[in-house]
């Protein structure tokens, strides 16, 4: 494959559900002493072994399996554009995607939007296509190949979710504060157009309202939608962090649970307790991949910026620190003495 059309094949963008998964972080910090604790250790072990759906694969980007309690892990947060009104159809694409790495030594995480229209190459395929395309031609792996394939990265685990799930976790919080951007009409979760409307400002959203206002794109672009969609997620993380909010946790694991699938095992999602109790000394940093709106042959595509894009996997292999990182660094010199 050709520089040229390998620089045609990349992905910008992200969304709206695959917010409420990084909220098992969080949601661990409960799992303290005391009766209420000891209850909640035991829904979310519950919760947890019912949503675990390991995959047959291995990374051909890792040596050996990776432990997170003592290595630096990737999760890719995968949102699933389907619900009961949708019939929760086998052929639903993703309509979020956001890869966090986590760097155990220095209690960080990046964390990283595709775009769905990315235009990539998809193994499964053979060819280049939207990035969203991936999960319809071979679900959860698919996707995940194809994941790697665009960032040179390892995807140790994968949690997936879909608009149930997002709309019951933030009303099981009794909603998120926002500040909505601009006046907007969208449809709601069961394809009603215009059935949500909000008024520009900071305010507070339930479920519905909030799915409205991560999905819009009639208004910006998809550049704009993901920094949304990240304001979201930083919401719900500190709405679901407060202390207010603990009474509310059993409700919001048992959204979460009836509508998630994850290959990250109860002992694997407490090692990651770590970071939750790092509390403000955790350090979260959100990326985006820059591109450009393309048409080709008459189809919308989102075109990566190759330079941009070398860029982000420089600095998602220098996070996770894996082998290859060192030869892309002196590339990366290079390109600066030139």
């Amino acid at each position: 494959m050709s520089v040229d059309r390998r620089s045609l094949l990349k992905k910008r963008k992200k969304r709206r559900r695959v917010v409420s998964t990084i909220l098992f972080v969080v949601l661990f910090t409960v799992l303290t002493a005391g009766g209420y604790g000891a209850f909640l250790y035991s829904k979310a072990q519950s919760v947890i072994d019912d949503s675990y759906k390991p995959l047959d694969r291995q990374s051909d980007k890792r040596d050996k399996q990776v432990n997170p309690d003592v290595d630096n892990i990737s999760v890719l947060f995968v949102g699933i554009d389907d619900s009961e009104a949708r019939n929760f159809e086998s052929a639903s694409r993703t309509d979020a995607l956001m890869l966090a790495t986590l760097n155990e030594k220095d209690k960080s995480i990046k964390l990283l939007s595709i775009p769905r229209d990315s235009l990539v190459y998809i193994p499964s395929k053979g060819y280049e296509d939207k990035i969203n395309h991936a999960y319809g031609k071979g679900g959860i792996t698919s996707t995940i190949e194809t994941v790697e394939e665009l960032l040179d990265v390892p995807v140790d685990y994968y949690v997936q979710m879909n608009f149930e799930a997002f709309i019951d976790v933030v009303d099981a919080l009794d909603g998120i504060e926002v500040e909505v951007p601009f006046e907007l009409r969208e449809k709601d979760s069961t394809d009603r157009n215009g059935a949500v409307y909000l008024k520009p400002g900071l305010q507070t959203l339930d479920g519905e309202e909030a799915l409205a206002l991560a999905r819009t794109r009639k208004l910006d672009n998809d550049i704009e939608r993901g920094k949304r969609q990240q304001e979201i997620l930083k919401s719900i993380m500190k709405k679901a962090a407060s202390a207010k909010s603990i009474t509310k946790y059993s409700d919001v694991m048992e959204a979460v649970g009836d509508n998630m699938q994850t290959d990250l095992s109860f002992s694997e999602m407490k090692a990651l307790i770590d970071y939750a109790t790092a509390g403000s000394s955790l350090d979260v940093e959100t990326m985006s991949l820059l591109g450009a709106d393309a048409t080709i042959d008459g189809v919308y595509y989102y075109q990566l910026d190759e330079e941009a894009l070398q860029q982000t996997i420089l600095d998602l292999k220098t996070h996770l620190m894996v082998s290859g990182q060192e030869d892309t660094q002196k590339l990366a010199e290079n390109d600066d003495e030139e």
